[in-house]
């Protein structure tokens, strides 16, 4: 009961003094903007793990071997003369070369080679590739600095040559568009729909726009202190709008039912935040959880995506705790509408469906549990990687210049692989170069490079497979497995990437188990129960399966592309299953909160254990479906973004909360429930008083208030 009173208490705050909790999170919103426009830093694209064997290689290079400058950015120039034509011709090859001298007057560029001189022409004089080196990593480019390097094009295009751009100097970050308030725009017509009120569906809109813009203020500020990687943002504006969107439909919701009840606006929305608040604090918990989560799989870069995106989360608790009251002082009873009355009506839809599960619960649950496991199958074909020129869309200036090259040169000088001998001598260099020249996957080795102090080597190795093959990542274990004594080291782009994805791989399980295990100790402390949350996390599990299935279908496989705007298939994004899963768990709880505990209050209150899941759809599946269909369409509006990871993290969310809220949660979860009666609520006695009463409902709360007991401010 404590928690409930509390918030009560502050929702009355709230309420009584709303124009001084309004004014305070105006203050803020405006001090994080002006902290966003003026200490604001640059973001990063930048993918790397400190402690694999690429990145310690390019840490020792840049310590004792800088002359290399291996770890800036790089850009690629695919040069392809006319068919019928060569670029040795005088009259091409005069033109290559002005394009090299226009290419080394590019900002903050370090080096450019020669295609002649280097010897980077094809075998029939058609391709030539000419690479630029930069003193400066790839996220501390700006779009000037782009365009100054790709502006030399435009005389050697004139005089008939194709010139395409690649490398990680050229990909620019991953913005938001206009497209992406597509889904704030279906949100606003849910919002609509289920309320019946423009007043009553703006006001979750309002709130969750306050909340993303101190979220995302926040986190532009924080970049000017640390280096952020470039997704972080997005993510939490992802999840900022759906949760924000949804705590507050669920609080505004329960304050109408308390208005058509006869209490006054007060009363109202200090009830409704006594009890549906408690509801979104422990739901927000657990998404909170899940994303703090991600910082202890010991990948930097995702840990904080998932602290900034949990922060977001947080203030979108806090608003709906606070302001939200506030902002309900200002609206009164206008948030009722006309069509407050039909309310009643359309709740017992949810009624219908939940008996209807329950009379049929085995052929539903059998057929529902089929159904996820047919979408999961394409889950065992999953590859993981990292983007590059490969997996860019067909038309993009990156993808040409990789198919330019691939033609030219065979794929595998997309993606060189660079040899580091720490321990460097003449005689272990040389024998290093003629084991890995033996390598059945290498197409070619160069002369090693020596350290002026000649204690570190390097050298090149250009794989016969492209960046993205599984024989390249077989090819760098290979040259691992080369040592023989030697200090010996793969680094590069590509084996980075091969590194990043396969520690991202091995951080997937005890990932998994770490936030199971926690939400599974929350969701029993809320639900008083042993089976609900072994029963929520094995839905989950198949909530999970089944998405990774869809995200291969899509992504990987090219199903439905046209349809969804995917410009390219490649191998699934490495970071993309573990932050679906941490953020999918969260809001997964989300729902088997707000749902099973109206079940459960049912049942306590001492309706019978079938009848109460009847009941307890009753009061909540119109919201819960609701607040589904607000969260599908925002993360949906992110699949129309450019850039495939942002599309494929939308993607994977929205179909993940459409398959767990109306597959698991509103199919799975009453036919389960049903199938066990009473059983469900089992909890050994010597658990249930150890466990604290929570009282998430706040049904002490308003035991309280409905027997005229006062609750002080």
């Amino acid at each position: 009961m404590l928690v409930a009173t509390l918030l009560y208490r502050l929702a009355r705050f709230s309420f009584r003094r709303r124009w001084l909790v309004a004014t305070v999170w105006a203050v803020l919103l405006a001090c994080l903007g002006l902290g966003a426009l003026t200490l604001s830093g640059q973001l990063t694209n930048s993918v790397t793990i400190p402690g694999t064997e690429s990145q310690r290689a390019i840490d020792h290079l840049k310590e004792r071997f800088p002359q290399a400058g291996v770890g800036g950015a790089t850009a690629r120039v695919a040069v392809e003369a006319p068919a019928g034509q060569k670029l040795t011709d005088p009259v091409n090859q005069a033109t290559v070369e002005r394009l090299v001298e226009r290419l080394k007057t590019a900002p903050k560029a370090r080096a450019v080679t020669d295609p002649f001189q280097s010897k980077m022409v094809s075998p029939d004089g058609r391709v030539a590739l000419v690479q630029i080196s930069y003193g400066v990593q790839a996220y501390e480019l700006t779009e000037g600095d782009r365009e100054a390097v790709m502006a030399p094009a435009g005389p050697a295009r004139q005089a008939g040559l194709t010139v395409e751009f690649g490398g990680d100097a050229i990909e620019g970050m991953p913005e938001t568009g206009a497209t992406e308030g597509l889904g704030v725009v279906v949100a606003a017509i849910v919002l609509t729909v289920t309320f019946g009120s423009l007043l009553a569906a703006g006001l979750p809109l309002l709130t969750a726009l306050i909340g993303v813009g101190v979220g995302m203020t926040g986190i532009l500020t924080v970049s000017g202190f640390t280096e952020l990687n470039s997704n972080t943002p997005i993510l939490a504006l992802m999840l900022g709008l759906a949760v924000g969107i949804d705590y507050a439909l669920f609080i505004v919701s329960r304050y109408r039912h308390e208005l058509s009840e006869g209490h006054d606006p007060e009363q109202a929305a200090a009830r409704s935040v006594g009890t549906a608040g408690s509801a979104v604090v422990f739901a927000g918990l657990t998404v909170i959880i899940a994303l703090v989560g991600l910082t202890v799989v010991g990948i930097p870069f995702l840990g904080q995506m998932g602290v900034a995106a949990a922060a977001t989360v947080a203030v979108a608790v806090l608003i709906a705790l606070t302001l939200l009251p506030a902002v309900l002082g200002f609206a009164g009873r206008k948030v009722l509408g006309k069509r407050a009355r039909k309310q009643r009506t359309r709740a017992t839809h949810g009624e219908r469906w939940a008996r209807f599960v329950s009379r049929h619960r085995v052929p539903v649950l059998i057929a529902a549990v089929a159904g996820l496991l047919v979408v999961a199958v394409p889950a065992l074909s999953m590859q993981l990687g990292l983007p590059n020129d490969a997996t860019a869309a067909p038309d993009s200036t990156q993808r040409k210049a990789y198919d330019i090259v691939s033609s030219g040169f065979g794929p595998g000088v997309n993606g060189p692989l660079i040899v580091v001998i720490s321990d460097a001598t003449d005689a272990n260099t040389t024998a290093a170069v003629e084991r890995v020249s033996r390598l059945g996957d290498v197409a070619a080795v160069t002369p090693p490079q020596f350290n002026p102090q000649h204690d570190t080597a390097m050298f090149t190795v250009i794989p016969k497979s492209g960046p993205s093959s599984e024989q390249t990542e077989r090819l760098v274990s290979d040259i691992r497995a080369q040592a023989d004594g030697t200090e010996l080291a793969v680094t590069g782009q590509t084996a980075l990437q091969i590194d990043v994805s396969e520690k991202l791989a091995d951080a997937m399980l005890p990932y998994l188990a770490l936030i199971v295990g926690l939400a599974f100790l929350l969701l029993m402390l809320v639900f008083r129960s042993l089976v609900v949350p072994l029963k929520a996390t094995l839905g989950f599990l198949g909530s999970v399966v089944a998405t990774f299935g869809a995200v291969v279908a899509v992504f990987q496989w090219g199903w439905l592309n046209d349809l969804l705007g995917v410009k390219s298939t490649a191998p699934i994004m490495s970071m993309l299953p573990i932050l679906l899963i941490g953020v999918l768990f969260g809001l997964a709880m989300d729902y088997q909160v707000f749902l099973v505990t109206r079940m459960r209050e049912e049942y306590v209150h001492g309706t019978e254990a079938r009848e109460a899941v009847a009941q307890g759809f009753r009061h909540g599946s119109r919201v819960v479906v609701a607040a589904a269909l607000i969260m599908i369409s925002v993360f949906a509006g992110f699949v129309l973004a450019d850039t495939t990871l942002i599309q494929s993290i939308g993607f994977a969310l929205a179909f993940g909360v459409l398959v767990d809220a109306f597959v698991v949660r509103m199919t799975i979860v009453p036919a389960v429930m049903a199938l066990l009666g009473a059983k469900a609520w089992w909890l050994p006695r010597w658990l249930d008083r150890a466990l604290p009463n929570v009282d998430v409902e706040g049904e002490a709360l308003t035991k309280r208030l409905d027997e005229r007991e006062p609750v002080e401010v």
